[in-house]
Parts: structure tokens; sequence; C-alpha cells
């Protein structure tokens, strides 16, 4: 008897032979892959939006409303004239360069500036104008300045500050709802991109965050660039440093860029370039060279026949 010939196919089409069993099995093991990777992507997702949820819960928590009202805000400049003023005029002469820029600013807007000193922010506050001054809260690391009750309500009442996480958690998603607020309330921010004061004066990396939060509300980010705290009083220390009673004080200067508007649908590690041409300008840091291409050579002419 003649074998019969097999149809091609014909393991793979057997009801219970092995290749159907191989294949039942890679395809049931592609679905259980696709399914945890899934659950493992929404997991992420539920726990990446509580853990901003959280942040933001506990940075209302640590907020102080009180700081803003009238009766603080009359206490906080009396504070700075009276008392902050005086001591650093024993110890810096500051200068302030582009105040011009206020005539045509609207409120609100992003103060964005670098930082090396714990003087840059009274030195900051004390360079704009009254009616600025009184609406500008002061964005302070949460981890840094809001640990101890009464440490957070001193620096709430002095410089107006409000708590900022810099371990992250994200923008827009209920991390900054409380910044987000005073936004809309016209409160102007002063941020610091840099996140910690710079060591050695010089600038660093700036985080995108406050390009975030102008892109977010649509408002304009104003650059200030300031010289001569590091100098002054440097990470480490708690005083201005003198050498001597007739020393020759630190000079401080406080430099207001011209506002930068968000673009269309400009990244935001763009929009912090843009902030960071305009520190480095002030700093004297040149930018990159770029090659000039090579001028094209003329093709030799063949050498013309004597006659």
């Amino acid at each position: 008897m003649r074998n019969r010939r097999r149809a091609p196919g014909y393991l793979c089409n057997m009801g219970s032979g092995p290749g159907n069993r191989v294949n039942r099995s890679v395809r049931a093991k592609s679905t259980e892959l696709g399914r945890t990777a899934a659950s493992r992507g929404a997991e992420f997702g539920r726990t990446a939006a509580s853990r901003s949820a959280d942040i933001g819960r506990l940075m209302r928590q640590m907020d102080v409303p009180w700081a803003r009202c009238a009766p603080a805000r009359m206490l906080r400049e009396t504070i700075l004239q009276f008392g902050l003023a005086p001591l650093m005029d024993l110890y810096t002469r500051p200068r302030v360069v582009g105040r011009e820029v206020f005539r045509r600013l609207p409120h609100p807007v992003l103060f964005v500036a670098n930082h090396s000193s714990h003087l840059d922010t009274p030195t900051i506050l004390r360079a704009l104008p009254l009616q600025w001054r009184q609406r500008t809260a002061v964005a302070a690391a949460a981890d840094y300045f809001y640990k101890k009750r009464g440490i957070r309500h001193v620096v709430a009442l002095t410089f107006n500050t409000v708590p900022l996480a810099r371990n992250g958690g994200g923008v827009g998603n209920g991390s900054t709802a409380h910044v987000d607020k005073l936004i809309d309330q016209r409160w102007n921010l002063l941020m610091f991109p840099e996140g910690t004061r710079s060591r050695d004066g010089k600038l660093h990396k700036l985080r995108s965050g406050a390009a975030a939060i102008a892109q977010q509300h649509r408002i304009p980010i104003v650059p200030i660039y300031v010289t001569g705290t590091h100098d002054a009083m440097p990470p480490g220390r708690n005083w201005p440093k003198k050498r001597w009673v007739l020393a020759r004080r630190h000079r401080i200067d406080v430099h207001f860029g011209p506002p930068i508007w968000p673009r269309a649908g400009e990244h935001r590690s763009e929009l912090m370039a843009r902030v960071r041409s305009f520190f480095e300008a002030e700093a004297g840091i040149a930018a990159p060279a770029i090659p000039a291409p090579a001028p094209a050579q003329a093709a030799e002419r063949p050498a013309a026949p004597v006659v």
C-alpha cells in the first residue's frame, strides 16, 4: 500500500500536534505579557498622579496664606526698609539696571533669576518698584525652608515665600495648584531655576519648571541677573563677610532683562535656553562660535595655449 502524500502544513494543522501546542503557548504568553505591560503602565500612571496629588496637598498644608494679607504686607515692607536694608547697606553697594522695563509690563509676570547666595532674594525684592514688590511671591524650597513650623512662618512673613518641591512632581497636575492660584490672582512669582545656590558663583543647569508655568498661564518671563552676592555671602555663611571696618563694601548689580514671552509650540527647554542666553550675555560668557564654512575655491582655468 502506497503512503498517502501529506499536505503542506500538515503538522501545524493537526488538532493535537506539538506545533499547535507551541503556537497556543506563544499566543498565551504574548497576551499575558501585553496585559502585564498595560496593567503596569496604568499602575505607573496612577502612581504618578497620586504622587503629584500628594505633593500638592503637602504644599498647600505648608503654605502660609496669611503672610499675603494687607497687614502682613505692611509689616514686611517695614522689615525690609528699616531692618534688612540698613544692614545690607553696611556690607553692599547695590546698583539696579533695567527698571524701565516695568513701565510697559502687565501683571502678572514670572521673575527668573540666577542664584548663588541667600542675599539674592532681599536684593531682588529691594530692586523691584514698590507696587511690584508688594505683589510678588518668592518660590522657596519646601525641603529647606519649610521643615520647621517657626522658620516657615518667619520666612513667609519676611520674604512672602511659597513652598515649592524641588524633587519634581510635574506642573499642572495638582502639585503646583497653590502657585497656579496665586498667579490667577495676579500675583507675580520669583523663581530660581537652578534649584539651589551655586557653590562657585557660576551659572549652572536651569530647570524647566519656570518655563512650564509661564506656558501654562501664558505670562512672560522677566530674567534677572544678579552679580556680587556670591562674593558678599557665599553658601555656607549666614552673614555677609567684611574683612575690616573700613573695608569697601561689596558691589552688587541687579540687571532686569526684557520680557521673554512663550512662543506657540515652543518646547520648555527652548524657552529656558532664551533665558540662559540673557544670563550668559550679562555674565560676559561668549556663545559657542559656529565655524564659518570654508570659502569655495575657484576652479583652475586651463592654461591658454601659447601662439
